[in-house]
């Protein structure tokens, strides 16, 4: 087991221990013993570990087979009739040894045309990725730490899915998205907050599309392109997916441009930074995200900024926030944090008291 905790730790392998220095996260990455290796070792910006140390204080991975991996293990696979290969709970886990483990293995055909996104096949001559580091304009490191390399391949930090390959990904490890949570306050005609009759708090409302592709509701974002700053990616995701910025004309873009502007470049928070519980994971890639929250406290932003769904998005509304909400992935745990933060209505079951 790969513990990052910014000691070094050995890891045995078929009587001969090797030496692995690893570096500090709160999460914990599996590997098998025997057969592993960390190709390279890159160093996490302090920055980077007070973020997450400030917004999750807790082990997010502690019990990741019960919350983080649920949908990386349902079939059939996203937009195929690819069945996984079963993988029972207690097995979920790189530490399990499990020599019958057969996974299917699947990429996509619209992966293995060669898009721009997308990389090649892993043993395709001249392809030599840098896994665990910056590949170029590539970003191959993950927000969750160092993950294991084995036989030329990354291996999923949160365990085993059923199914090797990309699937619908593009890139081998960790495929990059930004996510951005747009919220306001429910207001009535006269424009007061309104309240929740049972809680008292305040309900928050978020901008949320319907995805084209699975028909569910989600937060409006999309992958980071290579070169790219995740603050780009997020305004241009929610200008492309809930304001249909590409089709509007060179006039109305200058505008939507500028209230984009405004909007985005007004105080924000992290809400989560790390891996997520996709339905397109796989054993050798998967997503991780980073949702942001941009707070239009006044409202008077948005009121300028009207929702036309666009891109990916089927549909686009104001959707009032509440722990009923049912959401694509692990965007209702992102929701979940931002009422946190805000203050705002969850539920009307108070449970314990949260963490500081």
């Amino acid at each position: 087991m790969l513990l990052l905790t910014g000691a070094p730790y050995a890891v045995a392998a078929h009587g001969l221990a090797r030496a692995v220095a690893v570096f500090s996260f709160t999460v914990a990455l599996s590997a098998q013993p025997a057969r592993c290796a960390l190709q390279r070792h890159p160093s996490l910006s302090n920055s980077s570990a007070n973020c997450w140390s400030r917004l999750h204080p807790f082990n997010m991975f502690n019990n990741y087979n019960k919350f983080y991996h649920r949908k990386a293990l349902t079939s059939p696979y996203p937009g195929s009739h690819v069945e996984r290969s079963q993988v029972p709970e207690d097995k979920v886990s790189w530490l399990i040894e499990w020599k019958d483990y057969n996974p299917v293995e699947y990429t996509a055909v619209s992966v293995l045309a060669g898009p721009n996104w997308a990389d090649p096949q892993i043993n395709d001559k001249g392809f030599s990725p840098k896994f665990n580091e910056r590949d170029g304009e590539v970003e191959r490191k993950s927000l969750n730490g160092l993950y294991v390399v084995e036989n030329g391949r990354p291996q999923n930090p949160v365990g085993r899915t059923g199914l090797t390959g990309r699937g619908l990904l593009g890139r081998w490890g960790p495929n990059h998205a930004a996510d951005p949570v747009v919220t306001r306050w429910k207001r009535d005609r006269s424009g007061n907050k309104i309240a929740h009759p049972v809680t008292g708090k305040n309900i928050l409302q978020f901008v949320a599309i319907k995805r084209r592709d699975c028909g569910e509701w989600a937060i409006p974002g999309g992958m980071v392109d290579p070169g790219e700053k995740v603050s780009a990616t997020l305004k241009r995701e929610f200008g492309e997916e809930a304001l249909n910025s590409l089709q509007k004309l060179p006039e109305e873009k200058v505008e939507l441009e500028k209230q984009l502007h405004k909007l985005f470049s007004q105080e924000h928070f992290v809400v989560y930074r790390g891996y997520v519980d996709d339905p397109r994971n796989t054993d050798n890639a998967w997503m991780e995200t980073e949702a942001v929250n941009y707070h239009d406290e006044t409202g008077e932003t948005m009121d300028n900024l009207p929702l036309e769904a666009g891109d990916d998005a089927g549909t686009v509304k104001w959707v009032d926030i509440s722990e009923k909400l049912k959401l694509y992935a692990n965007h209702s745990y992102f929701i979940k944090l931002v009422t946190e933060e805000r203050g705002a209505h969850w539920s009307e079951d108070p449970g314990p008291g949260c963490c500081e």
